[in-house]
Formats: structure tokens, sequence, C-alpha cells
């Protein structure tokens, strides 16, 4: 990194926006290029490489993964990016050719590549949630404000249009304080089955040792692990909560202000110790805001027939709930948020409610019209991490939010190994009253 580039960065991580732009708006506009490495390049990896990429200032320096044939794969689209398979040696041999990192692996892999490449006061866009475990949540949000570094985790729909109008209702005190979320997903990223104690063989384009890394050694087994079925499995995804949970648990948790949940309980079956729980109930209580009642209860459902019947979830005329969506209760009516890109529909007395935008889009707080194209709309959020690195834009869920959220999220897949029992979190220390569900804090603990 050159003089003006390394003095560039600096500067605008202490400073800010407002005070650097004018000074710099000309020359960084016109020069300035944000060399990324991307750690992951295959499925949501290679999504993440194309979106990141299509902004204009942005030179893709490397590309990263445990999987050669994927690699490959993104090396012909960047044909003059370095590719690695190892993220370590990418980190410690490039160093000062990349600006910023994309970290698009499977849960297990989040925190180390991205506390590694923060230490070395690199940007991070990390795909959600942010870790499957707390103890990196919390070590990721303390080094990105240590180091006051540009991040961003990869949750595309906080930046989308009807999310963005829910938490404006919300706070417009549409619906009153708020006494009860209630959110779902029919999805299933659990198992309850059993695996095969054999070990298939290893194909040569994978390097499973590096596709571990530091979880916990797991014999190989063709399609249950890489590529794509990790999600389920313990040690390396976060089950369903951590997938479509964290999507839908964003605007509620951002809207209300909220933070870290005082107890959490789960129905479920019990811990297998191979794979999430296929269904899931968890009960969490917060502590109240400005938006909410004194306590704040949340009910998350998921896997076949989420949500269960609850006269806080039916509609108008016998309407159907969405797939997936969450439900504000408050103390004049409800706001239903479907997922995903439907309008929010405000329910008051059992009727719906005219949504009124125009309020917000007057005020400069909201676009005027929704894109209703997945594929541009996500852009924005991308584009958003770009434009923070470039000092023109603050990013919308930086760890400092999002490690919150993730750990909301991951106290609840502990939960899971406590099946019914209400567990009691202490924020401060970052620990459970209950020292049995402590050992969970901290997933990655083998060397490689």
């Amino acid at each position: 990194m050159n003089q003006t580039r390394r003095d560039f960065i600096k500067k605008s991580s202490v400073l800010g926006v407002s005070s650097l732009l004018p000074f710099n708006k000309n020359i960084f506009e016109a020069n300035m290029k944000i060399r990324t490495a991307h750690i992951g390049v295959g499925g949501m990896g290679l999504n993440d490489l194309k979106s990141i990429s299509s902004h204009k200032n942005v030179e893709v320096a490397a590309l990263c993964d445990v999987d050669i044939n994927l690699l490959n794969q993104a090396h012909k689209l960047f044909p003059k990016a370095k590719i690695f398979r190892d993220y370590r040696i990418l980190l410690n041999d490039i160093e000062s050719e990349i600006d910023a990192v994309i970290v698009s692996t499977p849960d297990h892999t989040h925190g180390p590549a991205s506390i590694m490449a923060m230490k070395k006061g690199k940007s991070i866009y990390c795909q959600k949630p942010l870790t499957n475990n707390v103890i990196d949540a919390r070590e990721m949000s303390k080094i990105s404000s240590q180091k006051k570094l540009v991040t961003q985790m990869g949750i595309q729909v906080h930046s989308f249009y009807d999310y963005k109008l829910a938490k404006l209702l919300i706070q417009d005190d549409i619906v009153g304080k708020i006494h009860t979320v209630r959110a779902w997903s029919p999805k299933n990223w659990g198992f309850d089955g059993k695996l095969s104690k054999k070990e298939d063989n290893i194909p040569d384009n994978l390097d499973w040792n590096l596709w571990l890394g530091t979880s916990p050694y797991k014999n190989y087994l063709e399609n249950q692990y890489h590529q794509y079925n990790w999600r389920k499995m313990v040690g390396f995804g976060c089950g369903t909560l951590g997938d479509m949970g964290v999507h839908i648990f964003d605007t509620p948790y951002h809207a209300l202000e909220l933070d870290i949940p005082e107890s959490i309980t789960n129905q479920c079956r019990k811990p297998n110790e191979v794979g999430f729980p296929e269904k899931n109930k968890v009960s969490y209580v917060f502590p109240g805001t400005k938006f909410t009642t004194e306590k704040l209860k949340w009910i998350w459902e998921d896997g076949k027939g989420a949500p269960s019947n609850h006269d806080d979830l039916k509609l108008p005329n016998g309407d159907k709930l969405p797939q997936q969506g969450a439900m504000f209760i408050g103390e004049k009516g409800r706001l239903l948020l479907p997922h995903f890109m439907e309008i929010p529909r405000i329910i008051i007395d059992n009727k719906y409610e005219v949504v009124d935008s125009y309020k917000f889009e007057k005020n400069g707080l909201l676009e005027k019209k929704p894109t209703r194209n997945y594929e541009k709309e996500s852009l924005l959020h991308y584009h958003e991490f770009i434009d923070a690195c470039l000092n023109k834009k603050e990013c919308s869920a930086p760890f400092s939010y999002s490690s919150k959220l993730t750990e909301t999220i991951l106290l609840g897949v502990i939960a899971g190994r406590f099946p019914g029992k209400k567990l009691n979190w202490d924020k401060d220390k970052g620990q459970f009253k209950e020292n049995k569900a402590n050992v969970f804090l901290n997933q990655n603990i083998r060397s490689f």
C-alpha cells in the first residue's frame, strides 16, 4: 500500500465522513480503488464476489477457497487476482496489497478469518451470521471498535425498502409500544438423524483440513458437510435460527433498538451432538427500550408447521400468514412484516390500515419506490460497504450492531442444548448464570 492510500484509509476511519470528504473527494472518486480479497468463493461467496466487484471502485486482488474447483471457477472471472487455498497464507503474504476482506465461508470460519484480517487493519464484509460462537462475536466487535475499522455483516435485506419502512413505522409509534414480537420460518436447517461412522474418500479438489479449520475434527462424509449441508451440523452452522433467524430478527431488533436478552428458553428435542434440532421454539425476554414496554417478549419458531396458531397471528378477513415473517404486537395494534419484498401491513382493531410512506419519503428517510428486484436491491448493501471504505457513507450493519444481533441468535442456539430450561444471561460478564451452558460459548478450538 503506498503512502497516499495508507494515509487516506487511516484518516478515514478516525476522522469520519464529514471531516475528510471535501478534502479528498475528487482524488479518490477518480483514482482510488479498494483492493479486495475474497475468502470463500463458492455458493454465496460467488454471489458476494460478483456483487462487491460490481462497484466501480473495486479491484479484486485475491481469491481464496479450500475447493480448487470453486477457486478456478472464480479465477476465470478475475484472472488477474492472486489465488490461495489457505486464508492465513493470503493474509500474511499479500497484506500490503489488499484493503478490504470479504469473508463468505461456512459460519465456523467467519470468526477466525475476520479476526486475523482485522488484526492486520483490514476492512471486513462478513456474511451472516457474524460467527458461530459468542466469544468470536464479541471479539470481532471489540477489534473493529479499537481499530476503528469499516465493517459490515452480509445481511442484504437490512438495506431493502420494506424493512427500512417497517423500522420507520414502528419508531413512529404507529402501533404503540411493542410488548411482543413473534417471528417464524418453516425452513428446516436441522438434522435429527444419525451419521455414518465411516469416512468417505476426500475428493482431490477439497482440502478437508483447511475446510474444518478451527472446528473440531469430523470424518469427511460425502454431501454431509461440504458444500451445502454444513448449516445443519453442530460445530459448523447455527441451524435455521442462525440462517433465516438473522434475516427475520434483524428489522425488529434494529427498529426496537434492543440489547442482549436477559433470558432464553428453547423448546426442542434433546441434543444429539450431531445436528441442530429440526424444530425450535425459542422464547427470549429483553430489557425494555423507548419503543417497547418495560420488558419485551420474543418468540421464534422454525421447522415444519411453524408458526403454531396464536391469536397474535390472526389476520383480518381470514388472510393467510406469509410463509416467513415477523409480527410486532403493540399497545395500539400490530404490524406484520413478511419476509421478504412485501410491504409491511398495519393492523388495528383487526382491520388493515393504510401504510403511509410519503412522509418518510419527503423527509429523505426512504427512497420513493422499492425496486422489487432482489439482485438490484441487494447491491445497495454491498456498495454501501465499499462507499464506507471510500469514506462516502457509513455502514448500516457494522459489527458494533451485528455482533449483538448474532449473540442474541447464538444464545437461542445454545439454549437448544438444554430443552425447556430457562437460561439466564449476564451480558456484562458474557456468561450464563447456569455454568453448564458456558462451555458452548466458544467452539473454535482446533489447531490446524
